[in-house]
């Protein structure tokens, strides 16, 4: 059975300009974690109530809704102190929790991996432990409802020194972790393996693109932060050349500070990617808001330097003719549509060859193998028998570090 809710918030000049697409993103998150979201109490204010966020009159509105429509939870759009909380749960007589903790509580959910869970661990500790406050009744309680996802109540007694112990021995296992996850990618570094990485805002169709070019079989539903735990799969294009292809989890606005902090290390594997596929949800309606999201985002992680192709995705749920992209250069597609692979593929492969650089050359019939790994690690466009050289003329596209720049290079200069 559904858990009834209610969801507040409060329009200051801070946010008005992306008020009602965060409001109904909250609703969205709800939803996610089967919460019915039965009203909504919102407030135009200079600024929030230091103590209940909404004023007086809204606070007993609150009330009386909460009542009315047999609510269990509010889940507030700002951030909340223990203190706020305990008020606003006081006056309202329900359950009381903030954004922060909805999207932990997702992300609970969606957690996999031993790191994953690890990362989502440290992330709701690290929330939680200046909220101890009036919270030991809760804290006992964990796991019957929305917010309530926690690692488990004997990581949340209400000994402060014993969480801290807890978020070391974390942090030690992460830092494990991420030292096994440097060595892989140090290998993966030394290889020729060109890296594509998916990025984009929450359900933008990430997954779905993922299956569609790699038949990854990932988890794709409509739903917000459907992927958590990072998936790397080899993608070959039509030419032969071979990249890996990474779907990670989807960002969204005020993604809350403790999860960045958090999933550094995850974030890290797409710091080292030779391409971005930005994928948007084109018939989004805050689209702007969340490309900028994402862009901020990037440059906020140091990967705004990292060359990007934008996919807007969803295309089929937009009148024709009806869209305008902002971002370039891009490609327009829908992911369930026939033949969106194909297309896809295309503009990716037209991307790679502007940012990769172009060789021409011979090779020799005695080293007819590097034919071979020409169409797996290059984009092969010509190979052809030039019999007055007794050779194979070959022309095509490399990454700037490979190899066969300077030895294909240095065939055309003897």
């Amino acid at each position: 059975m559904k858990e009834r809710v209610i969801i507040a918030g409060v329009e200051t000049p801070g946010n008005s300009e992306n008020f009602l697409e965060s409001m109904n993103e909250l609703k969205n998150l709800t939803e996610t974690v089967d919460g019915e979201v039965v009203g909504s109490v919102t407030q135009k204010r200079e600024a929030v109530d230091r103590r209940t966020i909404l004023g007086k009159g809204r606070l007993q509105d609150l009330a009386t809704l909460v009542n009315s429509r047999d609510a269990e939870l509010v889940i507030f759009n700002q951030e909340l102190t223990a203190r706020q909380n305990q008020s606003i749960a006081d006056a309202v007589g329900a359950r009381v929790i903030d954004r922060v903790q909805l999207i932990l509580d997702i992300f609970a959910m969606r957690a996999k991996s031993k790191e994953g869970t690890l990362q989502v661990e440290l992330a709701q500790l690290n929330y939680l432990l200046p909220r101890l406050v009036g919270k030991g009744v809760e804290l006992s309680r964990l796991g019957g409802g929305i917010g309530t996802r926690g690692p488990g109540e004997t990581q949340l007694e209400t000994d402060r020194r014993h969480i801290r112990r807890r978020i070391t021995s974390i942090k030690r296992e992460l830092k494990a972790v991420s030292e096994h996850r440097e060595r892989s990618r140090q290998k993966r570094l030394e290889t020729p393996v060109f890296q594509v990485g998916l990025i984009g805002y929450t359900n933008a169709g990430k997954s779905t693109i993922m299956n569609l070019l790699t038949a990854a079989d990932t988890f794709s539903e409509d739903q917000l932060f459907a992927t958590l735990d990072p998936l790397t799969k080899q993608w070959r294009l039509p030419s032969g050349f071979q990249v890996t292809l990474t779907d990670t989890v989807g960002f969204i606005q005020d993604l809350p500070t403790q999860l960045i902090e958090a999933f550094q290390s995850t974030l890290e594997e797409s710091r080292n990617m030779d391409l971005l596929l930005h994928v948007v949800d084109a018939a989004a309606p805050g689209r702007d808001q969340q490309e900028e999201t994402v862009l901020q985002l990037l440059s906020d992680l140091e990967m705004d330097k990292i060359p990007l192709l934008t996919v807007y995705n969803k295309m089929d749920l937009l009148p024709e003719g009806s869209f305008v992209p902002t971002l370039f250069p891009n490609v327009c597609i829908s992911a369930l549509a026939k033949g969106a692979g194909a297309v896809l593929t295309e503009a990716i492969q037209k991307r790679l060859m502007e940012i990769m650089v172009p060789y021409e050359g011979y090779v020799s019939m005695s080293d007819v193998y590097v034919i071979s790994r020409l169409k797996q690690e290059t984009i092969l466009l010509f190979n052809e028998f030039d019999e007055e050289k007794n050779s194979y003329q070959v022309k095509g596209f490399a990454p700037e570090k490979s190899q066969w720049l300077r030895r294909i290079s240095h065939e055309m200069d003897r």
